[in-house]
C-alpha cells in the first residue's frame, strides 16, 4: 500500500465559529458536533478565532480511493504506529484516510511503515 507525505505543517484547533477559515488552503478539515468545532488546517492558515491550538503536526495520506468494504486498514497502520508509541490524529474523507503524527515523530512513523511494507511517496 503506498502512502503519500504531505509536505506541510497542519494545525488542530477548535474553533469558537467558522468565521476567518480560509477554505482555499488546500488541505482543511471541519468537525462539527453539539459540544465543538474542531478544525485542522495548514498553519499558515489558522483562524483568529481559536479556544485552543495545537501545531507542530505532520501529515500523511493513503494513497487511491479506499472502498467503503475495506477493512482494518486504518486499524493497521493505527497499530504499527501505537507499537512505536507513535500518537496519531486521524481524518477520514469519502475517498481516503488521512494520518497526522507529531512533528518528532514523522521520521520514525513513517520509517516504521515502511519496515512493515508500505512505499513511502515524497520527500520528508
Amino acid at each position: 500500500m503506498d502512502i503519500k507525505i504531505i509536505d506541510r505543517a497542519f494545525s488542530v484547533c477548535k474553533l469558537e465559529n467558522m468565521k476567518g477559515i480560509n477554505f482555499e488552503d488546500e488541505f482543511c478539515f471541519l468537525g462539527k458536533t453539539d459540544e465543538e468545532l474542531s478544525f485542522v488546517c495548514s498553519t499558515q492558515f489558522v483562524p483568529q478565532n481559536t479556544t485552543q491550538r495545537e501545531d507542530g503536526w505532520r501529515a500523511f495520506r493513503i494513497e487511491g480511493v479506499l472502498d467503503f468494504s475495506l477493512t482494518g486498514i486504518l486499524s493497521e497502520i493505527s497499530g504499527v504506529l501505537a507499537g512505536e508509541k507513535i500518537g496519531i490524529f486521524a481524518i477520514s474523507t469519502y475517498n481516503t484516510d488521512y494520518i497526522l503524527v507529531k512533528e518528532e515523530n514523522f521520521e520514525k512513523a513513517l520509517n516504521a511503515l515502511k519496515m512493515k511494507g508500505y512505499h513511502i511517496k515524497g520527500e520528508l
